[in-house]
């Protein structure tokens, strides 16, 4: 089980302050008190401070814990005296590293502060258990053994310090497990982690496939991890569908098993942005433990295991007032409201970032708090599950949603989602009259019919934008179900995922029910299902929660269009089956022919972004693709990629006519903006964990013949995270070359590179095409292009303006270099500079730059040269691509 990029990738790279602010520990009853012993004495050093920081005093030391190592560190303040104990848990493939510098705040702050790397994981031992009780639950009641020895650390009586715990995902749920096994800890602040992990992995009897296969992948692999749940994944892998073994392996491990015995102050912080521990995870938390009569604070801040802004800052700041409050004592700590939310109030101009706002309530609503009924429409529906569940629809993008693009949308609401005709079924409101805030889970009772015993669905609710074709998934969200005995019919209510997202007045609801989703199993026989509506959807509003966001602006709605960059691969290679026309047999060996392609810009009849371009791509060849800003370039590729269609025209590759979703797309590799790499993955690892995302077969990857023309060598055995950003490039080169697509289009590779790492890159190029396919290139970098490419096509205002080898377009100019045999003197060149038909001639190092005039011919230069006895020994143009490409453009970039 791999916490996506977030347990590794993400636990690490984005939750680096949740992680640190949050941890987990509370003595297991159960066992004994075995001894905690110290190997070796530890190493203590004073980390660093300004004149006015406090120093802080660290001590890493091993410890023996019941025949396993636990590498520590134990941070405390300069000063004398003892101090709150607060235990900092790291998140899945992490260690006590990550959580390093809220340690040193927390000390800082006056908290005794130790840190661990969890079995399995830095430079501690043993295997991994998931937070077992009997091994990760107990490491941490021998650490608040050792703790209670410390001098340093306040006692609440002999053998019981004052402690609590923070941790991130991971770390989160040993909080949560410490809480209910170990009497001793006092306060405890979770963060975007799991209540039931069998529910958060099997939910409503689904498996998470791709999370879980992301989980053990990221942990190590299968040997890393206890044998019974190595096990536990091979049997469910293998089967697609959670067992009752399966189930309670994976709750015994779960805070929910010992929920009713966590009576401690709980911060409960969970994601938003997060089809790996979703709300409803903290939701079950918070009716636990309030039953429990202990004080329950739930924030849900803006991002999560999906992407978005993690809130570091503002979090740590909220976990320390929670332990100053229920740990220090401090009675005038602002804890902050029972319950905050964060929501998307604008976009910032400057960087495009989301702006936060933060809306609260006195309690906390939870998640079906005055629901509203919005009436639906549509009939009875089938839709078709494929034989192996093939191709998948999409909505959240584990493990490759985790940066550029993907996680700004993440960030602002907004989702990526895609699901193919036939394998789905819509159900629409009346567009509404007023703004309405959807906040928790919204509810509908559907009846199911299958040609099979079983069914599984996936139910989704998107927000479908006033022209009826822009839709949003509010936080990627999906809801998986199986419906038991369907092939006599069933009437089943889908609890959908808990959202907090604002429909504006005049979108409409959209309730989908899809047959496949990327991240989980669906059954691989084909099957149909009929469905029907059997009543309104209903949606919680939770009218108590005040200040609300600001509106979404309208570019809000095209963007996901346009970003889906990380998408790609999916869209290329899904078998999706489209209308379109019989492909050409004269043109089955030609990559690429555009032929008349016109796109005009939206709602104008004669605004064009590309007019009437025709041009004409063949095997081997490195095309540039040319143009100043607003030529139509961008446009032009995203058509060639069947992202958005031409309005006259056609592009055929291969002889056949490109659509969205063509099967040909499968011959297309796109490398378009950055890819989003999980930085504590190896290189090789991301790009196997790119390719499974695709569905197609290993065998078809060719990821060694890739990794070889990228030229990555040892570095791909190597975390992503040490790589430079040449290696990145080329690294993402790689995973664009997946599969050895016959057409491999490269929008600005060489972004932010050096000379030598261009260098490189242009060798990758050309070693690609020398294959015998074809490459075309889209880049400013003019010098580069004039090195790489074999061919031209440059555009300007959406036209072909001149296409061709590139020796054609830059011979084609008006200067000369004539080479001598010696030197040519001064008063030679004067002589040369005054002929007729010559415009100008400078001396140069090799001889003469001329320039010619309208009219003059390098024919008669030459005669005249020799009349003049000038010493010729090579006569040939002299023209940068710079030049030409001005010339042809007329200046205008």
């Amino acid at each position: 089980m791999d916490l996506r990029p977030p347990l590794r990738g993400r636990l690490r790279k984005r939750l680096p302050s949740v992680r640190g602010v949050l941890k987990g520990t509370r003595r297991l009853v159960a066992a004994a008190a075995a001894a905690v012993v110290l190997v070796g004495a530890g190493t203590w050093t004073a980390a660093v401070a300004s004149a006015d920081t406090p120093t802080v005093r660290v001590s890493d030391q091993v410890m023996a814990v019941d025949g396993v190592r636990l590498d520590t560190s134990f941070f405390t303040p300069a000063g004398a005296g003892r101090h709150p104990a607060v235990l900092l848990a790291h998140g899945f493939g992490g260690s006590k590293d990550d959580v390093r510098g809220q340690a040193e705040d927390l000390a800082r702050d006056g908290y005794a502060v130790l840190t661990w790397s969890a079995r399995g994981f830095g430079r501690s031992t043993g295997k991994i258990g998931l937070n077992d009780p009997k091994a990760e639950v107990a490491d941490v009641s021998r650490l608040i053994d050792w703790l209670a020895k410390r001098p340093e650390v306040r006692l609440d009586k002999p053998g019981d310090p004052r402690v609590g715990l923070a941790g991130g995902s991971y770390g989160g749920a040993i909080s949560l497990l410490a809480a209910g096994y170990d009497h001793r800890v006092d306060a405890i602040a979770p963060a975007i982690t799991y209540w039931n992990l069998s529910d958060a992995l099997f939910p409503n009897g689904v498996f998470k496939k791709l999370w879980t296969g992301i989980f053990f992948n990221t942990g190590g692999g299968c040997a890393r991890f206890e044998p019974a749940l190595c096990r536990m994944y091979d049997r469910v892998a293998e089967s697609g569908t959670p067992d009752a073994a399966a189930r309670a392996l994976l709750e015994e491990r779960s805070p929910s098993a010992v929920g009713s015995r966590i009576k401690v102050p709980t911060l409960l912080l969970q994601g938003q942005t997060d089809s790996l521990f979703t709300l409803a995870q903290s939701d079950a938390a918070e009716r636990a433990i309030r039953a429990n009569g202990a004080p329950v604070d739930v924030d849900w801040i803006a991002g999560g295991h999906d992407g978005g802004d993690m809130e570091a800052g503002r979090v740590q700041a909220r976990v320390r007032a929670w332990f100053d409050r229920y740990l220090r004592g401090d009675e005038s700590a602002a804890t902050g409201p029972v319950f905050r939310i964060t929501r998307t109030g604008g976009v910032n101009s400057g960087d495009g970032t989301a702006q936060l706002r933060g809306a609260s309530a006195a309690g906390y609503p939870g998640l079906r708090d005055h629901p509203r009924a919005i009436a639906l429409t549509g009939g009875t529906q089938h839709v078709t599950n494929p034989a192996g569940a093939s191709p998948p629809g999409v909505s959240a993008l584990p493990g490759l949603g985790g940066s550029g693009g993907l996680t700004q949308l993440s960030a602002l609401g907004v989702g990526v989602s895609l699901d193919f005709p036939g394998q789905y079924a819509r159900f629409d409101s009346a567009p509404l009259h007023r703004d309405l805030q959807i906040t928790g889970t919204p509810t509908a009772t559907v009846r199911v019919t299958s040609t099979t015993d079983d069914a599984v669905l996936f139910g989704k609710v998107y927000d479908v934008g006033p022209d009826g074709t822009q839709q949003v998934l509010p936080s990627q969200l999906v809801a998986p179900f199986r419906v038991t005995g369907a092939r006599a019919g069933k009437d089943v209510t889908v609890t959908l995922p808990a959202i907090d997202h604002e429909v504006q007045k005049g979108h409409r609801l959209r309730l989908a029910l899809a047959a496949t989703d990327l991240g989980y199993a669906s059954p691989a026989a084909p099957a149909t299902y009929t469905v029907s509506l059997k009543g309104d959807l209903s949606v919680p509003t939770a009218p108590a929660v005040t200040t609300a966001a600001v509106p979404l602006p309208a570019w809000v709605w095209w963007l996901p269009a346009a970003g889906a960059a990380t998408a790609l691969a999916l869209l290329f290679t899904a078998r999706r089956r489209t209308a379109t026309p019989a492909p050409d047999p004269e043109l089955a060996e030609v990559p690429l022919v555009i032929q008349d392609l016109s796109k005009r810009y939206a709602k104008s009849v004669d605004r064009y972004a590309v007019r009437e371009l025709s041009f004409r791509v063949e095997k081997g060849q490195v095309l540039g693709l040319l143009g100043p800003n607003g030529a139509g370039k961008t446009t032009t590729l995203r058509m060639l990629m069947g992202l958005i269609t031409p309005d006259d025209g056609e592009i055929r590759v291969f002889g056949h006519a490109i659509r969205p979703g063509a099967p040909v797309l499968s011959r297309v590799g796109a490398f378009v903006e950055g890819a989003g790499f999980l930085p504590h993955l190896s290189g090789r690892e991301n790009l196997e964990l790119y390719w499974r995302a695709t569905g197609r077969p290993p065998e078809d990857a060719h990821l060694d013949e890739a990794l070889q023309i990228a030229g990555l060598g040892d570095a791909l055995a190597r975390a992503v995270r040490t790589y430079s950003q040449g290696m990145r490039q080329r690294l993402a080169i790689a995973q664009a070359m997946l599969g050895l697509p016959d057409l491999l289009i490269l929008d600005e590779p060489t972004n932010g590179l050096d000379p030598p790492q261009i260098r490189e890159m242009r060798e990758v190029m050309i070693r690609y095409a020398a294959a015998g396919r074809t490459v075309i290139v889209s880049s400013h970098l003019l010098a580069e292009v004039e090195q790489s490419c074999t061919h031209l096509v440059v555009m300007d205002r959406g036209r072909l303006v001149q296409a061709g080898p590139v020796r054609d377009i830059i011979g084609s100019g008006d200067t000369l270099l004539v080479g001598t045999a010696t030197p040519v003197e001064e008063p030679v060149a004067e002589k040369v500079a005054a002929l007729p038909g010559v415009a100008s001639a400078v001396r140069t190092d090799d001889g003469l730059l001329v320039r010619l005039e309208a009219g003059g011919t390098a024919e008669r230069l030459v005669v005249e040269l020799v009349r003049l006895e000038v010493p010729v020994a090579s006569v040939g143009p002299h023209r940068r691509l710079e030049d030409a490409f001005l010339t042809l453009i007329g200046g205008s970039a």
